[in-house]
């Protein structure tokens, strides 16, 4: 439990609703389903973020970093760091602005093509993530519960929805 969570409740809230919701609409595993995947959706990111506050990172910007220290080249047009981070071009603008503004990553002109602009990681931007990283990890990115076989069965489940949903091809 976070800081800034409630204490645990004496029930599970979520099979109550679905208890409920089949009692009084009828059976839908897809509700439970989907509220479970909300409130752990907030777990997570409440644990994420509490290991990367000490470094002054929001999981965007962390998320931003890590692909650009991905880059074959050092460095990404940032059209397609909003590609690859799924990002309307506006939130990339913002994460890249605040990298930039401290001291993390640079913008670049590219070399051939005038209307495209490269980000590239900074020095301290590779300091940063490696200690962000280590922070993360070592909270296993707020998992907790599962073993594993699990979370890879996990992420198997959630790509098959992604999928259909057309997130990608």
């Amino acid at each position: 439990m976070t800081a800034d969570t409630a204490p645990a409740l004496p029930f599970d809230p979520i099979a109550k609703a679905a208890q409920t919701w089949s009692e009084r609409i009828g059976p839908s595993t897809a509700m439970e389903a989907v509220t479970n995947v909300m409130r752990v959706q907030q777990i997570l990111q409440a644990g994420v973020d509490d290991a990367l506050k000490p470094h002054g990172l929001t999981f965007a910007r962390y998320e931003a970093l890590v692909l650009l220290s991905f880059s074959q080249r050092g460095s990404l047009p940032m059209r397609l760091m909003g590609e690859r981070l799924q990002l309307h071009p506006t939130s990339i603008t913002n994460i890249v602005d605040r990298l930039e503004l401290d001291g993390l990553a640079r913008r670049l002109p590219h070399p051939s093509d005038r209307r495209t602009t490269l980000v590239q990681l900074t020095e301290a931007g590779r300091e940063l993530l490696a200690a962000t990283t280590a922070a993360v990890t070592a909270a296993n990115f707020a998992f907790v519960g599962l073993e594993e076989g699990e979370l890879v069965q996990l992420s198997r489940m959630l790509t098959k929805v992604r999928r259909a949903a057309g997130d990608f091809a």
